[in-house]
């Protein structure tokens, strides 16, 4: 027995409660930064509720980034109409080349018949990306 359990001494029974060398208290409970961010993020936003300032900041942020959406979005149909079209002139080149090679006997159709297909194919993804921009414009299909 312990020499610090002896005031707690009974006649019949010894109670220690705690040990002297057992005196550290560990947290109850550890809790993550991520979860101590989201309870910040939480209140903060219920704040921001009540403000009519940042709620008015907000709907101002929530519009601009709505319109650079739209804009970044056309402007990538244009990029990758463009892409689509030069690929498709490339394929006309080839197309034509390999037509010649036909008519001159030193190769098949089917050179000429792939290389016009890679040719629709791809003018049709340039002409259709373009005819989106035209569409989203107009306030058409989305």
């Amino acid at each position: 027995m312990p020499a610090s359990a002896e005031p707690f001494r009974s006649r019949t029974q010894v109670c220690v409660i705690v040990a002297p060398q057992a005196v550290k208290i560990e947290a109850v409970s550890k809790v993550s930064s991520v979860r101590k961010l989201g309870v910040v993020a939480r209140v903060a936003s219920q704040q921001v509720k009540r403000s009519r300032t940042a709620r008015a900041a907000s709907s101002a942020v929530a519009a601009t980034a709505r319109a650079f959406g739209k804009v970044m979005h056309q402007l990538w149909l244009e990029v990758t109409g463009v892409v689509f079209l030069g690929m498709a002139a490339i394929g006309g080149l080839e197309s034509a080349r390999e037509y010649a090679k036909y008519a001159a006997g030193r190769a098949g159709l089917r050179g000429v018949v792939v290389a016009i297909c890679f040719t629709v194919t791809f003018a049709w993804f340039g002409v259709s990306s373009f005819w989106r921009v035209k569409q989203r414009g107009k306030g058409g299909a989305r």
